[in-house]
């Protein structure tokens, strides 16, 4: 099984009110032969928002609460009854991507520190992101990074940002899906 997700973050002024959102594809049809879990291909959407924050929080936030949401019980069964092997998060942030397949484990090692030995920024979430990458990680399951260009029509990061653009203006009308992917209507 295979988890692609994409994220994406909002504000509305920097700092201003924020949002973020992620959309989690769960395809179990790439490593099961077992017809009776073919229709268990699922998508999760999940969205929110913070009142004062900046564009660069909420994209990391909405990373951390992707691989958040892959929780240590649904981990233990997707291992054991679905064979989970990889968690490829898209990103249209290159901070996040590049934070996280260049930067973090020199930060580490200088005590937190970036290139100009300034305190890293946003310390607190980067923490939160690695230790969600390491958790999937002791579990066998291969986290990767991807950067996806943002605003050129790639269909599930178009809505990881609308999600986050309207947590971000609270909007009452967002409707989050959760449901079979064949009845998803963006894919």
């Amino acid at each position: 099984m295979k988890i692609t997700m994409y994220t994406d973050g909002s504000s509305r002024g920097n700092p201003g009110k924020g949002g973020w959102g992620a959309v989690i594809l769960v395809d179990r049809r790439q490593t099961t032969d077992n017809s009776k879990y073919d229709n268990l291909d699922e998508v999760i959407e999940l969205g929110g928002r913070e009142d004062m924050t900046t564009n660069n929080r909420m994209e990391l936030t909405g990373a951390i609460e992707g691989l958040r949401h892959i929780n240590a019980k649904q981990e233990k069964l997707m291992s054991n009854v679905y064979g989970l092997k990889s968690v490829e998060v898209c990103t249209d942030s290159q901070y996040v991507k590049r934070g996280m397949t260049e930067w973090i484990d020199g930060w580490i090692a200088k005590g937190w520190k970036g290139s100009t030995k300034k305190p890293v920024l946003n310390q607190d979430l980067w923490e939160d992101l690695k230790k969600e990458e390491e958790r999937l990680q002791k579990g066998g399951v291969k986290v990767s990074w991807k950067y996806v260009p943002a605003h050129v029509g790639v269909t599930m990061n178009e809505r990881a940002d609308t999600i986050a653009t309207m947590c971000a203006d609270n909007a009452n009308d967002l409707q989050l899906y959760r449901g079979p992917r064949s009845e998803y209507t963006l894919s």
